[in-house]
């Protein structure tokens, strides 16, 4: 089973900046597209994320598991807002445009359709910048570029750890998996997907039962090792910020300024095409 969501050397642009440059853009990149209900905000974005995860060369064996996670999950999201609040749209644009009738009193709108895909945009705009963070930025070099703005390397050094044992994470849900399906469990294709649901499922607490077992490892070996008794370390992966990582900060700054002016200029942070 291939590795997902894991670090990848590359000889990208993306991989040669620094983990801080990415994590400035990924943070702004995101509360940008949150704050945001314009659609022609968002349309930029969602854009400006999918060639920027193509330049990355992130390969599908790399997020084609997870990518299908999250679209089950935003399926289920948008269904969710469609049953709880069917008329969400009609109440944010002030207008109602009846299409057709499903059930009771259940019609579907256009402008709940209009606001369902505005946060579908939401999630197709920050997807691919987590998986760009996530596969193109070396923990190690991470982990000092926090430190080397001022963030304490036992939290640096914290989230490099995490990234770092996602893989491995991966790994025992593997065997855990390979495990139940010894065992007679079906989880392949053969199986009905409410089936292979329900069997995933039961994976979740023997994967977080053996990820508290290397939690504990790790923070003994650390201890042994005396890991935090000085204020300062160094840092053999540490990288310094160069042009092409100001650049991107910049860029980044002034887009999201850009954007978060065009959706409030106005007061509303929804853009309306109704009136």
């Amino acid at each position: 089973m291939a590795r997902i969501l894991t670090y990848e050397e590359k000889d990208t642009w993306i991989h040669r900046l620094s983990g801080v440059t990415k994590l400035v853009f990924f943070l702004l990149w995101t509360m940008t597209s949150m704050l945001s209900y314009d659609t022609r905000v968002l349309l930029a974005m969602m854009l400006g994320s999918l060639v920027i995860y193509k330049m990355s060369k992130t390969e599908w064996k790399q997020v084609g598991t997870v990518l299908k996670f999250i679209l089950f999950f935003l399926v289920i999201n948008l269904i969710a807002i469609f049953l709880f609040s069917p008329y969400e749209g009609v109440g944010i644009y002030g207008t109602r445009s009846d299409l057709f009738h499903l059930f009771g009193n259940y019609w579907v709108t256009k402008e709940q359709l209009f606001y369902e895909l505005n946060v579908m945009m939401k999630y197709v705009t920050i997807v691919p910048a987590v998986f760009m963070f996530v596969v193109t930025t070396n923990p190690s070099e991470f982990a000092a570029s926090l430190n080397r703005i001022g963030i304490s390397y036992n939290i640096g050094y914290s989230v490099a750890i995490a990234l770092r044992y996602i893989p491995d994470v991966q790994d025992d849900f593997s065997k855990i998996r390979n495990a139940q399906e010894a065992r007679g469990i079906e989880m392949s294709g053969k199986a009905s997907f409410s089936s292979r649901i329900k069997n995933t499922a039961a994976i979740i607490f023997p994967l977080i039962f053996t990820s508290m077992d290397r939690i504990d490892v790790v923070s003994n070996a650390m201890e042994l090792r005396g890991f935090g008794k000085h204020k300062k370390r160094t840092w053999y992966m540490g990288k310094k910020l160069k042009r092409a990582d100001y650049v991107t900060l910049a860029v980044t700054v002034l887009l999201s300024a850009l954007f978060l002016f065009i959706t409030f200029h106005d007061g509303d942070r929804f853009y309306n095409p109704f009136v």
